[in-house]
């Protein structure tokens, strides 16, 4: 008889025989029929991963190009989907507020699939938007790859800092990335920052116990930002303007602080930290209609557009 062997209560119990239990709010199923101002659809980028994305299409009273928004959700790495009701609701208003095609990547999670397979996953969906995307689904021929903005929450924005170092480094795909959101990012390091005991944040290295490469402690590259990745070389004054957003009763809040004090000593170009005080991590899940919901979402639409 299987028995669990680790176990983040209210989030992900593991048993012995492999299977994992996994945290499951109410899911949204995706509409091809418009509403609220938008459709969406489910599609396969790799079927041997497997991964999957969902696509938000706004409705449009002409062809012009739309700008695009990859986004990766959070979860720790761990649990997670573009599908929750949340996430759907979040990224379909995104979608209409902002005028752009959003792509929701499923990527792959762990411990089934430990980092850095979560970034494998994600940079495959930027390499797939920029070769068969845009050229093979019909919802896509819209798309503008001349503005590519990454975005993320949680675990999602940490996947964000990742992906685009692997495009910069890479030099070989053909979108241009706009710009990075990245919401509550999820670092870490073994040295704590302020109120980071290890009360306070047990939950958190539980996760990264659960999903960095077996051995590995929290100044993995993946984890704490400071550590360069072997094989990645990054021109930084050519990483895209960011936004680093951070809620005021968010325990994340001091790594987002200091990720965006990280990009200044880079000298990257443009760098701004968005705060929403008064608010827990990702709010915007929780309370879509929300004034605060309400902000980031005009936030991202100043972002988006601010070149157009």
């Amino acid at each position: 008889m299987s028995s669990v062997v680790a176990e983040i209560p209210g989030f992900i119990q593991i048993f012995s025989d492999g299977t994992v239990t996994r945290f499951s709010p109410e899911i949204a199923q995706p509409s091809p029929v418009v509403s609220r101002g938008y459709k969406s659809k489910d599609i396969v980028i790799n079927p041997l991963k497997p991964l999957s994305a969902r696509i938000f299409l706004p409705q449009t009273a002409d062809s012009a190009p739309l700008p695009v928004v990859l986004y990766f959700h959070g979860g720790g790495f761990c649990f997670g989907s573009t599908t929750w009701l949340g996430y759907h609701h979040f990224l379909g208003t995104l979608c209409t507020k902002s005028q752009c095609i959003v792509l929701s990547v499923e990527y792959r999670l762990a411990p089934e699939h430990r980092i850095p397979a979560a970034y494998e996953d994600c940079h495959e969906a930027v390499t797939w938007l920029s070769s068969k995307g845009s050229a093979g689904d019909e919802w896509l021929l819209q798309a503008d790859l001349r503005r590519v903005f990454l975005m993320g929450d949680s675990a999602g924005a940490n996947i964000v800092h990742h992906v685009c170092l692997r495009v910069l480094s890479s030099k070989e795909e053909e979108v241009k990335i706009g710009g990075l959101s990245l919401i509550h990012p999820y670092f870490g390091s073994e040295e704590r920052l302020e109120k980071e005991s290890a009360e306070a944040t047990k939950v958190s290295d539980a996760l990264w116990q659960l999903s960095l490469p077996v051995g590995s402690n929290r100044d993995h590259f993946a984890c704490n930002f400071e550590t360069a990745e072997d094989g990645i070389e990054v021109d930084w004054s050519k990483f895209p303007a960011t936004l680093v957003h951070v809620a005021g009763e968010d325990l994340l809040r001091p790594r987002g602080v200091t990720y965006e004090g990280f990009l200044k000593r880079k000298a990257v170009k443009e760098v701004e930290l968005v705060l929403q005080d008064g608010q827990p991590h990702v709010y915007f899940l929780f309370s879509p209609e929300g004034a605060a919901t309400t902000s980031l979402h005009e936030k991202l639409y100043q972002f988006i557009h601010r070149l157009d």
